[in-house]
């Protein structure tokens, strides 16, 4: 807190609000009226929604995603996304890659990724691979997949085919809570604000050790609202991310910068996240619209590989 404090020294009107935010939003112990805030129901005929945790996520069982879904369990799962912003698919068998994109398109449009290699034959599959020679491995730090695109995704889909012996846990944070959870005071002054999200940092060189040139990339760059509403719930959520989210428009950059790293910072709170464990065939799907992910490469010099599917989504309002 005090690198943020000498950030905001030169412009005293940030005082006010970081004061009540270190006050107010940043408590010791989680709020109750916050943090449970998924009903918590089974009440569904044709799958069971085991909830992961108070504030988000459920693991799903009765569904063989290897095959077409019927109509009833489609309904229900797409409550049950809703619901719980990210869901986990256990005791599944190997998606064929058919129908993986199948089972995604019956949400939506599929998203291409815009710089990421895809797998021979499907297009429409992102295969995510870390081995012992990888430069990097996707989504180390905290992001909603590919924010930087006009129209963000939806949610996303992936499942894992190889898993090391342990480690390569996927975190997941709530950002209806994270926005719920600041004071009247930072509402007030966030709403209304809209920020960059930018890629050119992020993939530029990312994939060249699976053969992607930058010259056949792109890297695209969109301005959304820091607060969004989610077009099924209704409800808003913080929408900024250290990934992507670069600089407030309209704001200097020492203003810019002071009042990303607070929101930064009160999203990734522990107080907010759950740590998924994976087995082998697992799948998860979440709602990029309402939930951040981070991935965590701690399984060097072993293997992880998995696809994913990416559903496109509208433009944030």
């Amino acid at each position: 807190m005090k690198v943020f404090h000498r950030l905001v020294k030169d412009f005293s009107f940030l005082f006010i609000f970081v004061d009540v935010y270190l006050a107010h939003s940043m408590p010791t112990k989680p709020n109750p009226e916050v943090l449970m805030v998924a009903p918590k129901s089974n009440a569904y005929d044709s799958i069971v929604a085991k909830p992961f945790a108070p504030n988000l996520g459920a693991e799903i069982y009765g569904v063989d995603l290897s095959r077409p879904v019927p109509d009833s369990q489609f309904a229900e799962i797409c409550d049950a996304f809703h619901t719980y912003q990210v869901l986990f698919f256990k005791e599944q068998k190997e998606i064929p890659p058919a129908q993986h994109i199948e089972f995604g398109k019956r949400f939506g449009p599929l998203h291409a990724h815009p710089a990421a290699p895809t797998m021979d034959g499907y297009p429409e599959i992102f295969e995510i691979h870390a081995t012992k020679n990888s430069k990097v491995a996707n989504g180390e730090f905290w992001h909603s997949d590919v924010s930087c695109d006009e129209t963000p995704p939806l949610g996303t889909m992936l499942q894992i085919h190889i898993a090391p012996p342990c480690g390569g846990d996927t975190m997941f944070s709530d950002m209806y809570a994270a926005y719920d959870d600041l004071s009247e005071p930072i509402k007030d002054m966030i709403n209304g604000l809209s920020a960059l999200h930018s890629s050119e940092h992020i993939y530029k060189g990312r994939y060249s050790d699976r053969g992607q040139k930058d010259s056949d990339i792109d890297c695209p760059e969109a301005v959304h609202p820091i607060v969004r509403t989610h077009p099924e719930t209704g409800r808003k959520s913080l929408f900024v991310n250290r990934t992507f989210t670069t600089k407030i428009v309209g704001l200097s950059d020492k203003e810019s910068d002071a009042i990303l790293d607070l929101l930064f910072e009160h999203a990734e709170q522990i107080n907010y996240q759950i740590r998924f464990r994976w087995s082998l065939n697992d799948m998860a799907f979440w709602d990029n619209r309402c939930c951040m992910h981070r991935a965590i490469w701690d399984y060097w010099p072993a293997e992880r590989k998995g696809r994913r599917v990416t559903v496109k989504g509208d433009r944030p309002v």
